[in-house]
């Protein structure tokens, strides 16, 4: 494995020379100030602790609403619904 990263330094080294070095540098350097920069912008220039500050309105879904009970009200006689769903007999036969 090292010898590979090392095959690979070696041609970096010999196609780009300085400008290989410096880039890498300056790769770094934007990191390391990267780190400098505000976590987050303000998007908007409302304070978020200003009570009269114009929000969006909350909506409200139900996770259920679609919901219908599929509880049968009483149960049928087990021959009849049997019966309703036999096929019927041939009559040419």
């Amino acid at each position: 494995m090292s010898t590979l990263s090392g095959a690979k330094s070696a041609a970096a080294s010999a196609v780009g020379g300085r400008h290989f070095r410096f880039n890498w540098l300056l790769a770094f350097a934007a990191l390391a100030l990267s780190g400098c920069m505000p976590a987050t912008t303000q998007v908007a220039s409302a304070d978020p602790a200003d009570p009269a500050a114009k929000v969006a309105r909350v909506g409200y879904r139900s996770t259920i609403a679609p919901y219908t009970s599929l509880r049968p009200a009483t149960p049928a006689p087990w021959r009849d619904r049997n019966d309703a769903v036999t096929p019927q007999p041939k009559q040419d036969r």
